[in-house]
């Protein structure tokens, strides 16, 4: 059984290491980087099994990064889980997270048991 691999996005490093050790404790790879243009640099070189993306982040957003993983010529990279990481759900609806592109939502502060059933959910449909 490898290890699946998660891509956090996320430019507070506070929630960056605790999402971290906490999916590592549920042995899960994890890689993070700060925005949205890192995330797209590194998905065109490695394989990920889901993506963790803060709405709000510097250069490029999470919304628009997921429409950016959306329209991705990688068809299986494009069909990625991607999750929201957001602060601020109020100023978006469910349905524009879904419109996005993002498979679900996490809202801070983050539950971290939400964190681990979301991400268990979404990497076990092998």
């Amino acid at each position: 059984m490898s290890q699946k691999r998660v891509l956090i996005a996320e430019d507070s490093s506070v929630i960056q290491n605790l999402a971290r050790k906490i999916l590592e404790f549920q042995n899960f790879d994890i890689t993070a980087v700060k925005n949205g243009e890192q995330v797209l640099q590194i998905l065109g070189k490695e394989d990920f099994d889901i993506i963790l993306l803060d709405i709000n982040m510097p250069i490029l957003d999470g919304m628009e990064c997921v429409k950016s993983i959306r329209s991705l010529s990688d068809k299986a990279k494009a069909k990625l889980p991607v999750v929201a990481i957001t602060g601020n759900a109020k100023n978006y609806s469910e349905e524009d997270f879904t419109t996005a592109g993002f498979n679900d939502v996490l809202v801070k502060p983050l539950n971290f048991d939400r964190l681990v059933e979301v991400v268990n959910g979404l990497t076990e449909a092998e």
